[in-house]
C-alpha cells in the first residue's frame, strides 16, 4: 500500500505541475503608525492565540523554517518574541504592545497587485444529534473512511505548499473519492463510519462548511466535532449557485438567507446542496472548557474567538501574527458594519479561502457569533508582523 501511495503521489505531482500557480505575492514595509486602529486595540485579547501558536512553534528545531516557509523565518528568529510572551500578564495591553514593537515589524500584503481583498467570518454551530439512528435523527456525520488517502503536495514540491488532494488507491493509482452525491446516496452506508446522527440536513451541510461544531445529544450531553478530512473535491459555494440560478439576489446572499431558502424549499434543497461536491469528515473532540476554548484549527491549536484568522495556506505560514483592517456586521439588527481593526493570528485555513488577501475570521459559538459570521462579507487588508530581520529580508526581495 505504501508503494502504491507513493506512486500515486508521484503521478499526481506531474499532473499538478500544469495546474495554475498561486497569484503573485508582494510585500510592502510599513510602520506601526500605518496600521489602522493600532493604538486603540485591546491587543492583550490576542495573547491566548499568540501563546498557543508560539508554543507550537518553539517545539520545533531552531533551524526549522516557520511552517516550511523560509521567507517567514526560522524558529530561532521567532524565539525572542515568543519567549517574551511568558512575562505578559492577561489584560496588559501596554506590555504586549511594547514586546511586539521591540521584536516585530509590520509588512503589508499585496496579491496580484491589490492590497485589498475579501474577508468573511465563520463560527462553531450548535446542532442536535444522537449516537443512534432513529426518529428525527436520520442524517449521518461520518468519520474519515480508512481508504481515504490525503496527500499534502507541499511535502513533495515547494511550489505546491498549501495544496492538498485526496482520493483512494486503486490498481496502484490515486483515483478520485466519492463526491457528495454518491456519499449522500449511500456510498458509505453499512461501513460503521457514522459518528453521530443529526436531525437536519441543512445543519449537517453548514457544519461541513464551518468545519467544526457542538452537538447537543438527545441524552443531555454535549460533544464537539472537528474537521478530520475532506474528499478531495473543490468547494463550490452554494450562494454563488443560487445567484446564477436567480434564486437569491447577490446583495441578499448570507448564511441566514440561504438557510431560510432551504427550509422554505425542502423538495429542491437536496439537489441544490449536491452542487457542492466537497464533503467533510469529522472526528470527536473534547467539549469546550470556556468561551476562549475554540475548536482546533489547521495549526493544531485551539482557536480564539475574534482573534484567530483562517488564510490561504499556499501563501502563508500558520502561527504568524497579523494586523487586520476590515469590517464586520453588528450582531443585532440592522447589522450595520462596524470597524474591525485588531491583532489576530493566522491559525486556520479553509476550502473557500483562496487568495493572497483573503481571510475568514473565527467568531466562536452562540447566536451572536452566528449572526456575525453568517453575514460578514466585507473588503479589507492586512499586514503580517514578522521578526525585524525577517521583515527586512522579505521587503528587500519583493
Amino acid at each position: 500500500m505504501l508503494r502504491s501511495c507513493l506512486a500515486a503521489a508521484a503521478l499526481l505531482l506531474l499532473v499538478s505541475a500544469c495546474a495554475p500557480k498561486p497569484a503573485p505575492l508582494a510585500f510592502q514595509p510599513a510602520r506601526f503608525n500605518d496600521l489602522p486602529g493600532y493604538a486603540q486595540d485591546r491587543v492583550s485579547e490576542a495573547l491566548p492565540a499568540l501563546s498557543r501558536s508560539c508554543a507550537r512553534l518553539q517545539a520545533r528545531p531552531a533551524e526549522r523554517a516557520l511552517d516550511g516557509y523560509e521567507r517567514y523565518g526560522t524558529t530561532a528568529e521567532w524565539t525572542p518574541f515568543c519567549a517574551g510572551l511568558a512575562a505578559i500578564q492577561p489584560g496588559d495591553d501596554g506590555a504586549l504592545r511594547r514586546l511586539i514593537e521591540a521584536h516585530l515589524a509590520p509588512v503589508g500584503v499585496v496579491g496580484d497587485g491589490k492590497a485589498e481583498g475579501l474577508f468573511t467570518g465563520y463560527y462553531e454551530p450548535l446542532v442536535r444529534g444522537s449516537r443512534q439512528r432513529g426518529g428525527p435523527y436520520q442524517v449521518p456525520l461520518y468519520r474519515q473512511p480508512p481508504d481515504l488517502v490525503q496527500v499534502d503536495l507541499g511535502e513533495f514540491r515547494d511550489s505546491l505548499k498549501g495544496q492538498r488532494i485526496a482520493g483512494r488507491v486503486r490498481d496502484g493509482r490515486l483515483r478520485p473519492y466519492d463526491d457528495r452525491s454518491r456519499i449522500e446516496a449511500g456510498a458509505l452506508a453499512g461501513k460503521n463510519l457514522e459518528l453521530v446522527w443529526l436531525d437536519d440536513a441543512a445543519d449537517a451541510f453548514f457544519l461541513q462548511v464551518q468545519g467544526s461544531g457542538l452537538v447537543q445529544l438527545d441524552d443531555g450531553r454535549q460533544t464537539r466535532v472537528g474537521f478530520a478530512a475532506q474528499n478531495g473535491f473543490p468547494y463550490v459555494a452554494i450562494g454563488k449557485v443560487m445567484i446564477e440560478r436567480g434564486l437569491l439576489p447577490r446583495e441578499d446572499v448570507s448564511m441566514q438567507s440561504i438557510r431560510a431558502w432551504l427550509r422554505a424549499n425542502p423538495d429542491a434543497a437536496p439537489e441544490l446542496l449536491r452542487q457542492n461536491p466537497s464533503y467533510v469528515f469529522f472526528r470527536e473532540l473534547p467539549a469546550p472548557k470556556d468561551d476562549t476554548d475554540g475548536p482546533q484549527g489547521a495549526q493544531g491549536v485551539a482557536l480564539v474567538p475574534g482573534r484567530s484568522l483562517a488564510v490561504d495556506r499556499s501563501h502563508f505560514a500558520l502561527g504568524m501574527p497579523v494586523w487586520l483592517s476590515a469590517a464586520y456586521p453588528a450582531a443585532e439588527p440592522p447589522h450595520a458594519p462596524q470597524p474591525l481593526q485588531r491583532l489576530m493570528v493566522m491559525q486556520d485555513t479553509g476550502g473557500a479561502i483562496r487568495g493572497a488577501v483573503r481571510g475568514d475570521v473565527f467568531w466562536g459559538h452562540g447566536p451572536a457569533a452566528e449572526a456575525i459570521a453568517g453575514r460578514m462579507k466585507h473588503p479589507g487588508r492586512y499586514w503580517i508582523l514578522l521578526p525585524k530581520a525577517v521583515a527586512a529580508r522579505l521587503a528587500a526581495t519583493s
